[in-house]
């Protein structure tokens, strides 16, 4: 039997209310962001988490960190539901589990140096001050690629790339065992976007960390992840290890997403899905399989029942009526 999973999500739930009338007190509907989602991710592995712009990707990140509660389900970490942790509990666990934010402009405090952005979390769980604290300061940012005199420098004076870098050393700084990357590289250019995913795995090689990596770049995706999960209205839809998802993918709209990612040759042509319409609404979305109304190859029972997410062979989850019958 296997090693127990460092974090296992079960039948994770976010509905955010709908309010109206007088002192808005009326809820009349909810967006189902997240809507009964499970997953497990490894000691030291990578699962990269996919899908289009508000499909629930980044709300699953802070559920897990618990940035925002959820409205059911579990989050299991090392053997205890954290949502059923106190407020103290939960304070101290944070060292474990770290997020790297999407816009390193906008997470960053500016009115702060870059030592005390870093040295702040190592001050909160009382693990370094002082000396000893600018001392590890200086430390993690050489380890991120930037310079020790960088720490008496302001965010403002800084690129994006080197803000990310400096969002990486702020992670570090308490040696946590999971980081959540919540899109992490979709605000650098391209050039820098390789060069922080680098980091990312040379950091994950010497520290043993574990990836959430939240992206819609499937290309990113592919080259960090060591499985991935694809996300649609609030759903996983597929998940398996990244080779078996790139070379053989069974879900209509893994299919379509992958048709999308350009080939950097002009000479090679490759046969796009195009999907019609556009996503629908997760105030009110579709009765039976969510994608039924864009999926090209839906068919009666799509529109009236629910297909369940299971395990079609090794280890290649799948939630298709279609997959399933085959």
């Amino acid at each position: 039997m296997g090693a127990a999973p460092l974090l296992e999500v079960k039948d994770l739930v976010k509905h955010f209310p709908i309010y109206k009338g007088w002192l808005m007190q009326k809820q009349i509907g909810s967006v189902k962001a997240v809507d009964g989602i499970s997953f497990a991710i490894n000691r030291g592995e990578t699962l990269g988490l996919v899908g289009e712009s508000g499909c629930g990707k980044s709300t699953t990140g802070r559920l897990i960190l618990r940035l925002i509660e959820a409205t059911s389900g579990e989050v299991w970490f090392e053997g205890q539901n954290i949502l059923n942790l106190g407020r103290e509990e939960m304070r101290e666990l944070r060292r474990d589990m770290q997020i790297i934010f999407q816009d390193p402009y906008a997470s960053l405090n500016p009115r702060m140096t870059v030592g005390d952005i870093i040295g702040e979390p190592l001050r909160i769980h009382g693990i370094a001050r002082g000396a000893e604290k600018e001392k590890r300061v200086r430390e993690l940012l050489e380890v991120v690629g930037l310079a020790s005199y960088h720490a008496r420098r302001y965010p403002h004076e800084f690129s994006g790339g080197q803000r990310q870098r400096i969002g990486v050393a702020r992670a570090l700084a308490v040696n946590p065992k999971i980081i959540i990357c919540d899109e992490p590289v979709s605000a650098l250019d391209v050039s820098i976007q390789a060069q922080v995913v680098n980091l990312l795995q040379d950091l994950q090689k010497e520290y043993g960390l574990t990836f959430l990596f939240i992206a819609h770049d499937l290309s990113v995706v592919k080259h960090i992840s060591d499985r991935v999960a694809v996300m649609y209205l609030g759903k996983i839809v597929e998940l398996t290890d990244k080779n078996s998802l790139y070379d053989n993918p069974l879900h209509p709209y893994t299919k379509a997403l992958l048709s999308a990612i350009p080939i950097p040759d002009p000479t090679l042509e490759r046969e796009r899905t195009l999907l019609e319409g556009d996503v629908p609404s997760p105030i009110n979305p579709p009765s039976g399989c969510r994608f039924h109304t864009r999926c090209p190859v839906a068919e009666e029972i799509c529109k009236h029942q629910e297909p369940v997410f299971e395990d079609v062979g090794g280890g290649h989850y799948v939630a298709c009526h279609l997959v399933q019958r085959k």
